[in-house]
């Protein structure tokens, strides 16, 4: 497969799929979503990819979410179609029969967090940072935010994270439950390999069955994530989310007070 913005790799049943995008912080834009979607597909389609590692390119980011530069110019027909890629994304990941395991070096923060959240184990380099960023932007945290994180870390918690955008090292996180374990960064992909052999080791079907079972409850909150898309993108080329994006690519802090009246 030709990917420009990822890279696909798969060897001795372990598929690697990289977000290859550092000069953007691997950012995510329309067509990642839909390399990312495709690598997913192939990952499940090959009979000798037993486990899925999802990683970013260099030390700086695991993914900061969605691109500004695209996300700051949709409107609400558009950001529609984006947002059903976003959910195609999701779909494929979670129907997957195989454990995806992300590999998280630096900035997991926003859409990246939610990426995070959808698989099934988190190991974390020193460096990384988590954090959602919705609302610092004028945007909602419900590709997985509203829905995943309060089952991982608690109501409290999770609301903490949405509403405040917080920024927490690989340390916390580790202890709020939002990620499994922590490592130095020339240790991260050579962890998570171990973890994946691990998984190789065991029954494919059984795996495939755990999977199953414990994505049932979560998998029927589908309703939310195609409920929150219809109401993000209505948010899309609003005063609001424009503030929001113009701050981000003027590095300032945006002006939200004005719109309190």
């Amino acid at each position: 497969m030709d990917f420009e913005d990822i890279i696909y790799e798969s060897k001795d049943g372990i598929a690697t799929v990289t977000i290859n995008r550092p000069e953007r912080h691997n950012a995510f834009r329309s067509q990642t979503l839909d390399e990312l979607t495709a690598a997913f597909e192939a990952a499940e389609e090959d009979p000798t990819v037993g486990v899925v590692i999802l990683t970013g390119a260099g030390d700086r980011s695991f993914c900061a979410g969605g691109d500004i530069s695209e996300m700051g110019a949709l409107d609400p027909q558009v950001g529609r179609k984006f947002l059903g890629k976003c959910l195609k994304l999701s779909n494929t990941m979670r129907s997957l029969s195989k454990p995806i395991i992300a590999a998280v070096n630096g900035y997991c923060l926003g859409g990246g967090h939610e990426l995070n959240a959808i698989c099934d184990l988190t190991i974390a380099s020193e460096n990384a940072v988590f954090g959602q960023t919705g609302p610092s932007v004028g945007s909602v945290p419900i590709w997985g935010g509203t829905q995943m994180l309060p089952r991982l870390i608690g109501e409290k918690k999770a609301r903490e994270l949405a509403f405040l955008c917080y920024r927490y090292p690989a340390d916390e996180a580790e202890k709020m439950g939002l990620c499994n374990k922590v490592v130095p960064p020339d240790e991260l992909m050579g962890a998570a390999e171990e973890w994946a052999n691990r998984i190789l080791d065991m029954s494919p079907q059984s795996i495939k069955l755990t999977r199953t079972s414990m994505n049932f409850e979560s998998d029927l909150l589908y309703a939310s994530f195609t409920h929150g898309r219809e109401m993000l993108a209505l948010v899309y080329g609003s005063e609001e989310l424009t503030e929001g994006m113009k701050a981000f690519d003027e590095k300032r802090k945006p002006d939200f007070r004005k719109f309190r009246k």
